[in-house]
């Protein structure tokens, strides 16, 4: 994708010296553009964990090159199995993370340590390269429905919850890649983009992303999604996600589970964009199987914003002495998602659907 004329994906490598490793701040969106340069494992594991790098694939890929810089210090298998363990560690629902770190692991180690390196970078860059395709396809897949959508309609209402986008890939996004087409192919889509508490990432990434794009979009307070379903004002609901199921369900940002039951009470296409790292075979029963991250409470008990003479500023909006839980994930069961977008075309939520489209998966 582009801001303000200028190609970028959301991890790459730097060209002045060929090792480092340069990201996007996404902590600092959208105030400011601020790019990040790692160098070394613990720096990935930071910013993984702080978020100023975050998005299933994302996390994945930059996970990848995280591996590479570990190896530059030391190639040895133990220096290997130690930085996998350890990233592998920062973000426990996700499963991107765990997929990339598998693969960069099963590509790495039975090599001779001196060939390590070279091969970590080019296996990174080849896990780059698949998900910028895969959310290509996966936007393919996807138009369809917003061009079915949007015929005989003046404007077709998209609504979208947390970030999947391009920023949270390494390029196209998943829940977005179609919306970007269909803008782009001249359909008159508008997007109502969920603020997503307790971290705003609709209020401060999806909108920014897609105003950079000149996507029409309006942000709403998340609990304002059901209303507009009500009132026929949602004509699609497109979200991503951080794990699918065997069976079908969907792991993605706290408060989608409730926009997939307005969704369903209201007649309205709940669909998951699906790219295949996010998919676990593995688990059978999301609600009882997938580990929620936990987040600190401060993220709910304190806004971060920027103040009329400029300056960003954190500030605390609950009661002192309040205690605040923050579960940052919720599940949405399969019976109430309409079906998967993913690079390979569309399907059920259901073990069946998706066996039929990965064989390979077992």
């Amino acid at each position: 994708m582009k801001i303000d004329g200028i190609p970028y994906r959301s991890v790459w490598v730097e060209p002045s010296d060929g090792w480092s490793i340069r990201i996007f701040d996404q902590t600092r969106l959208p105030w400011s553009l601020d790019i990040l340069r790692l160098t070394e494992p613990g720096q990935v594991t930071q910013a993984i964990r702080s978020m100023q790098v975050r998005g299933a694939p994302l996390i994945g890929a930059v996970a990848a090159y995280g591996v590479a810089l570990a190896l530059r210090q030391d190639a040895s298998t133990e220096n290997l199995e130690r930085v996998v363990a350890e990233l592998g560690e920062t973000r426990p629902t996700a499963i991107n993370l765990r997929w990339a770190l598998a693969r960069m692991r099963a590509a790495l180690h039975n090599l001779p340590a001196g060939d390590r390196v070279a091969a970590a970078y080019a296996e990174a860059a080849a896990i780059c390269d698949d998900d910028a395709e895969t959310c290509r396809r996966i936007g393919e897949h996807g138009l369809p429905l917003i061009e079915a959508a949007a015929r005989g309609r003046d404007r077709v209402n998209l609504l979208t919850h947390c970030n999947a986008g391009w920023i949270a890939t390494v390029d196209w996004g998943t829940a977005l890649a179609p919306i970007y087409m269909a803008h782009d192919a001249g359909l008159p889509v508008h997007v109502w983009v969920d603020e997503t508490r307790p971290r705003n990432q609709g209020a401060a990434l999806t909108a920014w992303e897609l105003g950079k794009h000149g996507v029409p979009h309006t942000i709403i307070a998340d609990n304002a999604g059901g209303h507009l379903m009500q009132h026929g004002q949602v004509d699609l609901v497109i979200v991503g996600t951080d794990r699918v199921t065997r069976h079908g369900d969907v792991a993605n940002k706290i408060g989608t589970y409730l926009k997939a039951l307005a969704a369903r009470d209201n007649g309205v296409p709940f669909w998951v964009a699906l790219p295949h790292s996010t998919l676990d075979m593995s688990v059978g029963d999301g609600v009882a199987e997938i580990p929620i991250e936990e987040r600190s409470g401060a993220e709910v008990t304190d806004l971060t914003g920027r103040t009329a003479d400029g300056r960003i500023e954190t500030i605390r909006v609950a009661a002192e002495g309040s205690a605040a839980a923050n579960p940052a994930f919720d599940v949405t069961p399969a019976r109430l998602v309409t079906g998967l977008i993913t690079e390979r075309g569309r399907c059920d939520a259901s073990e069946a659907g998706l066996r039929a489209l990965y064989p390979e998966k077992g």
